[in-house]
């Protein structure tokens, strides 16, 4: 029988006659593949090219296939969640120089547990006092010019902050209550004793270090250099440079302090880390994230960054009134930085119009504002997104001019 004839013959047949007579392959009538879920647009949540960097607000970055795979693999399996932080903390403390390390919900969470570690050690009972710090040693040191609001990740274990300017008073506020000397490394140059002689000092009088540098990868080396300089506790983001999962972040340092700090988080209740959860696939996710940030070409990366830089750049330089400047941050968020000025006599717009224009523009746009002008940022565009920041932004600046 040719095809035409039987499907002919099958169309006299009753509704699924041709189909059980084996007349007509089952196949002929397979789905077609569902057309896979945009949740966001879905939901009707704006998506937008993000020239600002890797704020937590504007959801810091995006991870690579190799993570996005690795959590997917792990999501469908069972482990024991100590296991799992044991083996990826393993692999972390190598990478990294650190005689131990694990995975926190956030750089945050790094402070908060690693703090704990320090007041609590291994007893139990301390663990379940917090942040009730009767009996313990509870006050932290602190530089002046580093007391921001990120001690509050500190203050929340009921640590108590004693602020310090000179070496004098350092010395002179260091006693029998002292548990900890914390260093915020982003605002470094803010403070009169830096890295060195800050862990210098704690040695001398056997007092735990920690230091907080959430976004201050690149350099990749920042990664085991203050690890390597003596501070004990190392606390770091995984969602900025890195692009690990946005949620986790890493505290290393000793492995005694380490193993203290593990009593107050996850998969342990009865504490003030319970709630800090940070899963299988995360920390996995974490792991090759850092491997992977570890082994690319930073070199490479770097003179990518130039290139799309000054495509910007150069798209926007030709506009009468208009002064660009490139520089790169000292610490955090360490990557070439453009900055867009112009004289608002010529150019009739302002920062904060411009970028409203560009975030209700198709495709959005995400940049920040420096002054009077903006800022953008290139480390975290995709592909090609240069070319497109370059369009919007000079056409923004061509129409305030007519």
């Amino acid at each position: 029988m040719k095809r035409r004839d039987l499907l002919k013959y099958a169309s006299m047949l009753p509704i699924g006659t041709g189909v059980a007579a084996g007349l007509i392959p089952t196949k002929a009538f397979a789905k077609a593949p569902a057309a896979k879920r945009n949740i966001l647009k879905e939901l009707g949540i704006r998506t937008f090219i993000n020239a600002a960097g890797t704020y937590t607000a504007m959801t810091a970055s995006l991870m690579h296939d190799e993570v996005v795979e690795t959590i997917k693999q792990s999501a469908k399996q069972f482990a024991m969640l100590d296991e799992v932080q044991d083996k990826v903390g393993e692999k972390i403390a190598e990478l990294c120089h650190a005689e131990a390390a694990t995975v926190t919900a956030g750089c945050w969470s790094a402070l908060v547990l690693g703090t704990a570690g320090v007041l609590t050690g291994m007893d139990m009972k301390k663990v379940a006092q917090l942040p009730n710090v009767t009996g313990m040693k509870a006050e932290v040191i602190v530089q002046k010019g580093h007391n921001i609001g990120y001690v509050h990740a500190l203050t929340n274990t009921g640590a108590i902050i004693v602020e310090i300017e000179t070496v004098q008073e350092l010395e002179k506020a260091i006693n029998e209550k002292t548990a900890m000397m914390w260093f915020l490394n982003t605002y470094a140059p803010m403070g009169k004793i830096q890295h060195e002689e800050w862990v210098a000092i704690a040695k001398k009088h056997k007092i735990p270090t920690m230091i907080d540098m959430a976004a201050d990868v690149p350099p990749v080396s920042n990664l085991w250099k203050y690890n390597d300089l003596g501070f004990d506790l190392v606390c770091v983001s995984g969602g900025k440079a890195m692009c690990g999962p946005q949620s986790a972040g890493i505290l290393m340092g000793r492995k005694d302090l380490i193993a203290a700090a593990r009593l107050s988080a996850p998969p342990r209740g009865g504490n003030i880390g319970r709630g800090m959860k940070v899963n299988k696939e995360e920390i996995v996710g974490m792991y090759v994230a850092l491997e992977k940030y570890i082994n690319q070409d930073h070199d490479a990366e770097w003179k990518m960054w130039e290139s799309k830089i000054d495509s910007i750049k150069t798209s926007v330089n030709s506009i009468e009134g208009v002064t660009t400047e490139i520089s790169v941050p000292p610490i955090a968020n360490h990557t070439p930085l453009l900055f867009i000025n112009w004289d608002e006599s010529k150019v009739k717009t302002s920062n904060k119009d411009l970028m409203l224009k560009l975030r209700n523009g198709s495709p959005s746009i995400e940049v920040m504002a420096n002054g009077t002008g903006i800022n953008i940022t290139v480390f975290m565009l995709q592909e090609g997104e240069e070319k497109i920041v370059a369009k919007r932004v000079r056409e923004e600046l061509l129409l305030a001019k007519a």
